[in-house]
C-alpha cells in the first residue's frame, strides 16, 4: 500500500510543497492528493489589481500538475480527524472523506474583522479572489466617481490604495492608519511612502480606529465619521479554525503549533505552512504571515516529510525573514530590508527599480507554481521501508 501524502491548500505554500513532493519521491512508494476548494492558482499578492480592474491570467491546476503524478481534488476542507487521519471535504461531487498518512496543512488565511460591528456585512477586502471580485464590481458600479476607504496600515492596505489611486484617478481614496503611516519603515524609506501618497492625492487619518462601518461611512474611536461609498477592510488576517476544531495543538492565533521542522507538536504525522503554521523564526519570534513565509516554512515542511520519509538526516532550511517589498502602484515601489529583530535597516531601494524587482518576484513565483516539477530528477527517492508489502508502512 502507497504512504499517501494529503496536501491542503494550493496556494503559494501547498502548490510549491506538492510540486517538491512529487519531484522527489518516487511514485511507486507515494501518493499525493492536493485538495482545493479553487479550480485555479490564485497569485493572492494581486488580487488588489483584479479589483481595480486589471485583467489578470490565472493558472488551471489541473493543468498545472498535468504528468506530475500529483492528483488533484477540487473541494473544500470542512473538518479533519487527525485521530482517524481523515480530512472531511465537500465539493461537485458531494461530501467525502480522503484518508491519509501524512497530512500538508497549508489552507492559509482570510480577513480578520476583529469583531469591528459592519465589518462582515459592509466592508469588502482583497484576501480570496470572490471577495476580490466582489469588490471589483463594487468599484465599476461606482461609475465616474465615489469615495473609498482603506483601513489599515500594513502591507496589504499600502498597496490596495495606491493601486486603487493610481488606477482610478476620479475616485476620492483614503487610508485609516491605527498608528503613523509606515512607522515601520527606515526614515528615508517614510518619507518616499510620504511622497507616494501624497503624488497619488491619498488622504491619510493617522491614530485613527475604526470602530464600526456602516453602508456609507466608518466610525472611528473618537466618535469621527469618514465618508466611504466602499470601504476595503485589510486590518489583518485570520486562519481557519478548522484545525482547532479537529483537536491540533494550536497557538492564540488558530495557527498549528510546529517544531523547528513544521511538524505538528501534538501530532507529528501532520505539517504546516503558510500562514496557518504558528512557526518560531531564528530571532525567536513567529514568522508574520506572508508570502514569503510560506517560501520557508514550505520548504522547511517538503524537507522534512521527504527525509522522514526515506530515512534521511532531516534538514534545516533558514527561517529568516528578509524584509518588505511593496508596490505603490505599477510603476513605484518600496523595498525595505530588516534586520535579525525585524527592524528597519537604514538602506532601502524605492521608485521603478524597486518596481520593477517586485514584478520580477511575482512573475518568479507564478512562474515556480506553472512549473512545480522544473528539474525531476531522473532518479527519484524510495521510502526506507517498502510500503507495498502488506502491513507495511513508512512512519511519516
Amino acid at each position: 500500500m502507497k504512504h499517501r501524502i494529503v496536501v491542503l491548500g494550493a496556494g503559494y505554500a501547498g502548490a510549491f510543497a506538492a510540486g517538491n513532493l512529487a519531484r522527489r519521491l518516487s511514485p511507486a512508494d507515494t501518493e499525493i492528493t492536493v485538495v482545493n476548494a479553487e479550480p485555479d492558482f490564485v497569485e493572492r499578492m494581486r488580487l488588489h489589481q483584479l479589483a481595480i480592474g486589471q485583467e489578470l491570467a490565472f493558472r488551471k491546476l489541473a493543468d498545472v500538475f498535468a504528468g506530475t503524478g500529483v492528483r488533484l481534488r477540487l473541494a473544500r476542507v470542512t473538518g479533519v480527524d487527525p485521530e482517524r487521519r481523515t480530512v472531511a471535504v465537500t465539493g461537485a461531487d458531494g461530501d467525502g472523506e480522503l484518508a491519509y498518512d501524512t497530512l500538508l496543512y497549508t489552507l492559509g488565511s482570510s480577513v480578520a474583522h476583529h469583531g469591528v460591528p459592519g465589518v462582515a456585512e459592509y466592508a469588502f477586502d482583497v484576501t480570496g479572489r470572490s471577495s476580490a471580485l466582489r469588490l471589483r464590481e463594487r468599484l465599476a458600479g461606482l461609475g465616474g466617481g465615489g469615495t473609498v476607504l482603506v483601513v489599515g496600515e500594513g502591507l496589504t492596505g499600502i498597496e490596495t490604495a495606491t493601486e486603487f489611486a493610481e488606477s482610478r484617478p476620479d475616485l476620492s481614496v483614503a487610508l485609516a492608519a491605527r498608528g503613523e503611516l509606515g512607522a515601520w519603515l527606515s526614515p528615508k524609506a517614510r518619507r518616499h511612502l510620504r511622497q507616494a501618497f501624497d503624488r497619488l492625492g491619498i488622504t491619510v487619518h493617522e491614530h485613527t480606529g475604526i470602530e464600526a462601518v456602516e453602508p456609507t461611512r466608518a466610525i472611528a474611536a473618537d466618535g469621527m465619521s469618514l465618508p466611504a461609498d466602499v470601504t476595503v477592510w485589510s486590518a489583518g488576517f485570520a486562519v481557519h479554525p478548522i484545525a482547532a476544531a479537529g483537536g491540533l495543538e494550536v497557538a492564540e492565533t488558530g495557527q498549528i503549533v510546529v517544531d523547528r521542522t513544521m511538524r505538528s507538536l501534538s501530532h507529528p504525522d501532520v505539517y504546516a505552512a503558510g500562514d496557518c503554521a504558528y512557526a518560531i523564526g531564528e530571532n525567536g519570534r513567529p514568522l508574520p504571515m506572508s508570502c514569503a513565509s510560506a517560501g520557508f516554512t514550505n520548504m522547511q515542511a517538503t524537507a522534512a516529510i521527504i527525509a522522514r520519509l526515506t530515512g534521511s538526516e532531516v534538514p534545516t532550511t533558514g527561517l529568516k525573514y528578509h524584509g518588505n517589498h511593496i508596490s505603490l502602484g505599477r510603476r513605484d515601489a518600496i523595498f525595505q530590508m530588516v534586520d535579525r529583530d525585524v527592524r528597519s535597516k537604514s538602506w532601502y531601494l524605492g521608485g521603478r527599480t524597486a518596481a520593477r524587482l517586485k514584478s520580477g518576484v511575482l512573475k518568479g513565483a507564478g512562474w515556480g507554481i506553472a512549473h512545480p516539477t522544473f528539474g525531476m530528477p531522473k532518479r527519484k527517492r524510495r521510502l526506507a521501508t517498502a510500503p507495498d508489502r502488506p502491513g507495511v508502512r513508512a512512519a511519516a
